[in-house]
């Protein structure tokens, strides 16, 4: 089996810039739609947690595991204890930290309201709009185009709306496109240094759902963002939103 250095063409002393440049790369030949298949995808996403999560040169195997779309790379060594990453945060079964004492999971959660942009187009309305989110309440719209969803500390946007039920677009899963980008309207989520967004994206608000989580008790947010200027470039194909799956 081909290291994660191998399967991304990278070099093992590569910077994280390099990392990414070369995740974002094999990512879009691997794509289903670009002469590649779900099972080589699924084996660069592996390559690239692993690398992030310390992965070096002479390390065992790797695996990719989590059927409820978390994902967690392991890596079998010789030695007693190797290194692990869940990008996806931790859930209700795994909520407790490192140090045992479970705060993270006795600590109060995020009441998330999302908007559909496609409601904006819609309506005329942008995302700068006074009261915003209370004229989309008024509207009657469906769960899909507005609504709320309690998100536990410590998880993932994306994991969370999922996990309610709902198909928020997204590709990669490890920050290496746009598609699953989200505008903050209102409070603030945490996101991982090694992502493809501009400084300038970030000061707007915008942040990756699949790797991002709320670090205020209220958050709003309008997903669906992905074809705004600046980051359709950063796109995958739109059918991998829907396609393609971790496991399938």
């Amino acid at each position: 089996m081909d290291s994660p250095f191998e399967i991304l063409q990278l070099d093992p002393d590569a910077d994280e810039d390099e990392l990414v440049d070369a995740y974002r790369q094999r990512v879009k030949e691997a794509h289903p739609d670009h002469g590649g298949s779900a099972d080589e995808f699924q084996s660069v996403r592996a390559a690239y947690e692993a690398i992030r999560a310390g992965y070096k040169p002479g390390d065992g195997e790797i695996e990719l595991v989590g059927g409820d779309g978390s994902r967690v790379v392991n890596i079998n060594s010789d030695a007693d204890e190797g290194p692990s990453e869940d990008t996806g945060g931790t859930t209700e079964s795994d909520g407790e930290t490192s140090g045992g004492d479970g705060a993270d999971a006795n600590r109060k959660g995020t009441r998330v309201e999302y908007l559909d942009y496609d409601v904006l187009d819609e309506h005329g309305w942008s995302l700068g709009d006074e009261n915003l989110f209370e004229k989309a309440a008024a509207e009657g719209l469906n769960t899909d185009a507005y609504g709320e969803v309690f998100v536990q500390p410590r998880t993932c946007l994306l994991k969370a709306v999922e996990s309610d039920g709902h198909s928020w677009p997204y590709a990669c899963r490890g920050g290496a496109c746009a598609n699953c980008a989200v505008a903050v309207v209102e409070g603030d989520m945490e996101m991982p240094a090694n992502h493809v967004l501009s400084e300038e994206m970030m000061d707007h608000g915008i942040r990756l759902s699949c790797i991002s989580h709320p670090t205020t008790d209220d958050l709003k947010v309008v997903y669906n963002i992905e074809h705004l200027p600046g980051l359709d470039e950063l796109r995958l194909p739109p059918q991998h939103a829907r396609n393609v799956r971790p496991n399938d």
